[in-house]
């Protein structure tokens, strides 16, 4: 198996599940800087280099390619949007080429985002709806899914493009929500607090959520047994701040004291997002399987564990 971005939230977990099964794991890296998975083989590389890319495809001789290399922050990508778009379209480009050029015949998973969908017409979102994506990240996800699947369609490769919704677990930058909830928590409970207090952004809006471990069994699942296409990956159900907060309640067993601040409330905010995982789980046979409390309560003694070492993530 070859990994781009396995020093990364979801591609670490991915490499982890293909170490626990006995897949011998190549992981392009940007350097010494991102982190890989004990087990796997590190290769640092400039993934917008398509011959240093290339050498590595040929060298790896991969049964399955998974592509998760990107910047992948929203709030970075308005600040830059010329290097989002540039870096993501350009980093996949290479690793198609060098699919194309040594590896015909592997199978390949270029992971994109719910994001490029936009706002919903209907709910559940389905693979059929348009995209319409509303900001430089999702553009350059939208970009990189149409390239995708151009080399599905001109070259014959077996390209497997997601569409991958909110999901969370140990591991992730406290600039997600869900992550930033279980770090305060976390925080909360280190110092004592009762209650502990907690700030967000709008409580109501509600997001479709997937635990990471279940995200990356997807993966290796549309590696294994999915035509090319394109493939939600989601929950199919969804959930509010508010509703993590009372979760977070229940498996912490602690109060919280939740404040909203106007601040992080986005304009135009989209009320629910909500994927259908039915062609995943027809082609596939995957079920999302982790309860909801169960990320949550990881995360918050991941965190907890990161802030005693002095390892947490900002």
């Amino acid at each position: 198996m070859l990994i781009t971005g396995a020093g990364g939230f979801a591609g670490g977990h991915l490499a982890e599940a293909c170490l626990a099964a006995g897949d011998e794991v190549v992981a392009l890296s940007r350097g010494a800087e991102e982190r890989t998975p004990p087990g796997a083989h590190s290769i640092a590389l400039d993934l917008a280099d398509l011959d240093a890319t290339r050498a590595a495809v040929r060298d790896a001789a991969p049964a399955a390619v998974f592509h998760l290399a990107a910047r992948a922050s929203v709030a970075e990508s308005w600040k830059r949007p010329d290097e989002a778009l540039s870096a993501n379209v350009a980093t996949t480009l290479s690793v198609l080429e060098a699919v194309r050029i040594e590896a015909p015949a592997a199978r390949a998973v270029v992971v994109g985002s719910g994001e490029e969908y936009g706002p919903p017409d209907r709910l559940p979102v389905v693979e059929e709806a348009a995209l319409r994506p509303q900001n430089p990240y999702a553009v350059s996800k939208a970009a990189a899914d149409l390239l995708a699947g151009m080399y599905a369609d001109a070259h014959g490769l077996a390209v497997v493009r997601t569409r991958s919704f909110n999901h969370a677990g140990p591991g992730q930058s406290p600039t997600y929500v869900v992550a930033s909830l279980t770090r305060q928590v976390a925080e909360g409970l280190r110092a004592g607090d009762s209650p502990v207090r907690v700030v967000s952004g709008n409580p109501d809006a509600r997001r479709d959520f997937t635990d990471v471990r279940d995200v990356a069994r997807a993966y290796r699942l549309l590696a294994e047994r999915a035509a090319p296409g394109a493939y939600n990956v989601c929950s199919g159900r969804t959930a509010s701040v508010h509703d993590l907060l009372e979760s977070l309640r229940a498996v912490v067993g602690v109060e919280i004291d939740h404040v909203v601040d106007p601040a992080l409330v986005r304009a135009h905010e989209v009320m629910e997002i909500r994927g259908s995982h039915v062609r995943l789980t027809s082609s596939t046979g995957w079920e999302p399987e982790l309860p909801r409390a169960r990320p949550l309560a990881d995360t918050v003694a991941w965190w907890t564990s990161a802030l005693d070492s002095g390892d947490a993530p900002e």
